[in-house]
């Protein structure tokens, strides 16, 4: 098993009266890229803000590199890129530039690695330009390039392919799954689940500042279930009937359609048959990441 970069344990933290995040427990390993999932004002921009030192803990711990995370003890942060919301960059000067600037910042960055970066975000030939003249997704890359300068070992991203159209949303995508391939681990937060689940390794969804569910992805899918939908002549006898069977979970009745959840559909046909419905239609329908994270934060 990979060697765990991010760990926190019991993190909370509290504004007065109000708790914003409840005990979350994270373990993220070197070389995945980790999904980090949940509705807004569920505790997502808190959470990264702790694990970034921008905002103390009311209770609980942070661990980066076996290091652990403090205000007076944060030089495991030096291994750590972010792009948080909009990327914070100089309007008037070019994106070599804005890159020279932020590279200031970081010790060791060598002379090639700008113009490495920006042909790694497909910027090469904008790479003069003010920064002004960008779109929002030309800015967003030069962000991403932004938090790469000094090679991190840990890249925390949040909503990274804001702003892009599809053919952006596709080159980000291949991005990160490169830098993992090359052991770079990614900590993402995203709202566009069809993303996630086509990048993401492991996920965790939080829900009113609690994690609901941490694992592999396939794995939270397999154990969500699939779906089955029929027409039949009776639906709502049909739904009676399915509720019968032992791993039926949730059923729905739409017009001439029953949907049951957590069955197969040779099960649920068979079934129903035997007691002498027999459905014109069958649609087996799997659990993808936007119904488990519906379910998980209802």
């Amino acid at each position: 098993m990979s060697k765990i970069v991010l760990q926190t344990d019991n993190l909370s933290k509290k504004f007065g009266e109000v708790t914003a995040v409840q005990s979350i427990n994270l373990r993220v390993r070197q070389g995945e890229v980790f999904g980090f999932l949940g509705p807004n004002g569920a505790g997502k921009t808190t959470t990264i803000g702790m694990v970034l030192g921008l905002i103390h803990p009311t209770e609980g711990s942070i661990t980066l590199f076996d290091q652990p995370v403090t205000p007076s003890h944060n030089r495991a942060l030096q291994n750590v890129g972010s792009l948080i919301g909009a990327p914070a960059l100089l309007p008037y000067l070019s994106a070599q530039e804005n890159l020279q600037l932020l590279a200031k910042l970081h010790d060791g960055v060598e002379n090639g690695r700008i113009t490495e970066i920006l042909d790694l975000i497909g910027l090469s030939q904008a790479a003069d330009r003010p920064v002004k003249g960008f779109s929002t997704g030309m800015k967003q890359r030069l962000g991403l390039g932004a938090a790469l300068l000094h090679r991190p070992s840990l890249i925390i991203l949040d909503e990274p392919t804001n702003g892009l159209d599809p053919a952006g949303m596709r080159e980000v995508r291949t991005l990160i799954r490169q830098l993992a391939d090359e052991g770079t681990t990614i900590f993402l937060s995203s709202h566009l689940l069809h993303e996630v689940e086509q990048v993401c390794d492991r996920i965790a969804v939080i829900r009113q500042g609690q994690i609901v569910a941490q694992g592999a992805v396939e794995e939270l899918l397999s154990q969500s279930g699939q779906s089955v939908k029929l027409k039949v002549k009776n639906p709502a006898k049909a739904g009676e009937l399915l509720a019968q069977l032992p791993n039926a979970t949730k059923i729905v009745t739409n017009g001439a359609y029953v949907q049951v959840s957590g069955v197969e559909s040779e099960t649920a046909v068979a079934h129903l048959a035997q007691n002498g419905i027999i459905p014109s239609e069958v649609q087996s329908q799997k659990s993808d990441l936007e119904s488990l994270f519906l379910e998980l934060t209802k």
